[in-house]
């Protein structure tokens, strides 16, 4: 079975987010299930050289984008045993960044016309199309509108998965209207029309053969009003056809027994876990005290994330004897909140403005806890890469988050961390103190640690279920 996965990031090549960890690693446990799988992706200009310098050109065309005409190269590449295929157009993809730019509709049409026309140059045809989020939404119903009477795409299938509901891909009707050249029939309630612009999520949602998403718990969220985002009535026409299937994470990349970038390899050893702990404690300035509980936070500065949550009992958590550790970058107010917390408790709070992919290792392998009280979360990476490293995660019970965390019951030994379900700041503050009273029992505190090591949390089980779904797909 060939599958043609089609996204806007993948590791190692660019990554902005959790996106391009599952499509970096996913098509690798795929192969083991004997799918051959290729991932084409805009070549944008922060592709590390050493990567760029090594693609061989297979074709040359043009891409006709409603009245533009515009150059398109298609480049390959292989990384890590993964066959990339790059759309090359500079005018498009060789930016400082990979999104936030006032064209983005006009970009991501080029891009999901260029994954089409591609196609021809190909040795075979795809099976499926596997697309990835809005940027490729556009691809499902190009593909059964404009592109179905060329010979054999009428048999290629399609996937569509939401990594996040909340960014759609939607701008105004016109626009997208003049970039696809297409009629008023598209933009209907059951095409495009989005509340008087057009969708490009919506495209996928309702043109793509088969949708997944990235939790069982998430795929049903998203069929109701709070999580929906407008799109839930969509989704709910279609629940059917829709997946709830839990990402992984690369566990050859995280292995805390082999990253580099974690001071003293450990696997199940607490005191190999809090050398790290004291490594970092210097590093970043904090009080050195490997008793101390140290709380890890690697994330986007935002509400989502329930950072709000954490502003209202920040000093109540202090209190506690513990230490706080931030890396990322978001919202102003947020910002502003925890530099003014790192003012009141020098050398037990530090935030590190900006990313760091070394740092956010070492902030997982020194971490005792880590707090992911997000408002929504489709799935998260971030709590299964602390679990990796023997770390404690507290969550609110959402999303993804609820499917991999499982609160500690004393009394049974089972639980992998601690969760709680309102998104209050209350609720917040009291599972921070309960895994804190745990965390000082060093009995129980070996147990969580044991049980979290226990699971897997690789591609392996959530291939097998791909391996399904695209097997249903192609009867």
């Amino acid at each position: 079975m060939k599958v043609l996965f089609a996204a806007s990031e993948a590791m190692p090549l660019v990554k902005t987010g959790g996106l391009a960890d599952v499509v970096g690693a996913l098509p690798k446990a795929l192969a083991a299930q004997g799918i051959d799988v290729t991932v084409i992706l805009p070549k944008y200009g922060e592709i590390p050289k050493e990567i760029a310098d090594r693609t061989v050109t297979l074709a040359v065309m043009d891409v006709q984008l409603g009245w533009r005409r515009q150059y398109c190269g298609l480049q390959e590449v292989y990384v890590d045993g993964v066959r990339f295929l790059l759309v090359d157009n500079e005018f498009y993809f060789k930016r400082g960044y990979l999104y936030g730019y006032g064209d983005e509709a006009e970009r991501f049409a080029f891009f999901s016309f260029a994954v089409l026309e591609a196609l021809a140059h190909l040795d075979a045809l795809p099976d499926i199309i596997h697309c990835h989020d809005w940027q490729t939404g556009l691809i499902p119903f190009l593909l059964k509108t404009r592109y179905s009477n060329l010979p054999g795409y009428r048999d290629i299938r399609t996937l569509f998965t939401i990594h996040n509901l909340q960014y759609q891909g939607v701008f105004s009707r016109d626009l997208v209207q003049d970039l696809l050249s297409t009629g008023d029939e598209a933009f209907t309630k059951d095409g495009l029309e989005f509340y008087g612009g057009a969708s490009c999520m919506k495209a996928g949602l309702r043109f793509a053969d088969k949708l997944s998403t990235v939790s069982y718990t998430y795929s049903f969220e998203i069929q109701g009003e709070e999580y929906g985002e407008k799109l839930d009535g969509v989704i709910r026409q279609r629940a059917g056809d829709l997946w709830g299937i839990l990402n992984g994470i690369d566990t050859e990349v995280y292995d805390p027994m082999t990253d580099p970038n974690v001071v003293v390899p450990y696997s199940d050893s607490i005191p190999d876990k809090r050398k790290n702990k004291t490594a970092l404690q210097r590093e970043l300035g904090l009080i050195v005290d490997e008793k101390a509980p140290l709380i890890g936070i690697v994330s986007r500065l935002t509400r989502q994330k329930g950072f709000d949550l954490i502003g209202e009992v920040i000093d109540e958590m202090m209190k506690e004897n513990v230490q706080l550790v931030v890396l990322g970058t978001g919202e102003q107010g947020i910002e502003s909140m925890l530099y003014g917390a790192q003012q009141r408790y020098p050398g037990r709070i530090v935030v590190w403005y900006g990313f760091n992919e070394s740092l956010a290792r070492r902030i997982y392998a020194a971490s005792d806890l880590y707090l992911m009280p997000s408002r929504f979360e489709p799935c998260g990476l971030s709590q299964l890469i602390a679990l990796r490293y023997r770390t404690v995660p507290i969550v609110r019970e959402t999303g993804g988050l609820k499917d991999t965390v499982e609160s500690y019951n004393e009394f049974t030994g089972t639980g992998n961390g601690f969760s709680f379900g309102p998104a209050s700041a209350y609720d917040l503050l009291f599972t921070v103190k309960r895994a804190l009273a745990f965390y000082r029992k060093p009995k129980h505190w070996e147990k969580i640690v044991e049980n979290g090591a226990a699971r897997d949390y690789g591609w392996a089980s959530s291939a097998l279920l791909y391996d399904k779904l695209y097997k249903e797909l192609v009867g």
